[in-house]
């Protein structure tokens, strides 16, 4: 589960300053919006390149996944990981989008898969998918089943990749030590 705790150190490398060069802006343009992530990521422009085109298909209505699954499935991944920088950036961006309410924040973010709050199977078999991966890199035969069942084969791979990018994407905020973007919340917020 995540660790809480206060951003008060610098981040280990700088995420760039503008003005930037016309290769560099044309790399964050095509990530979106300039936050301290992208602007690492754009530190070379071929790797922001790179990550735009993994992006282009998770993070749109072409990915099997529902929205609403797939942000289950980043920020369960991302408070797995304690990465309180990218879950507080999905947060702020996607909960309402994805119909999340305040107890389900609370328990993506230190809850259960089992929790009262839960009660679309298919949410609970996501949840259930993230765990195992995050505790055993596997998922059980019984929480399998459950999940192709439910969100079907196409979007079960797609919740694989999701959760082993948002892991790496996890590593990155957490070990560069980015602060929390203005305006998102906190793990702390959530608690109770």
């Amino acid at each position: 589960m995540p660790r809480f705790s206060k951003q008060t150190v610098p981040p280990r490398i700088a995420p760039l300053e503008p003005p930037y060069d016309a290769e560099t802006a044309s790399a964050l343009e095509a990530l979106g919006p300039p936050i301290a992530l992208f602007r690492i990521f754009a530190r070379r422009p071929e790797r922001a390149r790179g990550i735009h085109g993994w992006g282009r298909y998770y993070l749109s209505r072409q990915s099997a996944l529902s929205l609403r699954h797939r942000e289950l499935v980043i920020d369960r991944t991302t408070a797995r990981c304690g990465a309180e920088y990218e879950w507080g950036v999905h947060m702020a961006t996607f909960a309402a989008k994805a119909g999340l309410d305040a107890d389900q924040i609370r328990s993506i973010t230190v809850g259960a898969p089992h929790d009262a709050c839960w009660t679309d199977p298919a949410d609970r078999a996501v949840l259930h998918a993230v765990d195992s991966l995050c505790d055993a890199n596997d998922v059980p035969d019984e929480h399998w089943q459950e999940l192709t069942r439910t969100i079907g084969e196409e979007a079960a791979v797609d919740l694989l990749l999701v959760c082993g990018w948002y892991h790496a994407i996890s590593f990155v905020a957490r070990v560069l030590r980015l602060p929390p973007e203005p305006g998102t919340p906190a793990f702390d917020d959530h608690r109770r």
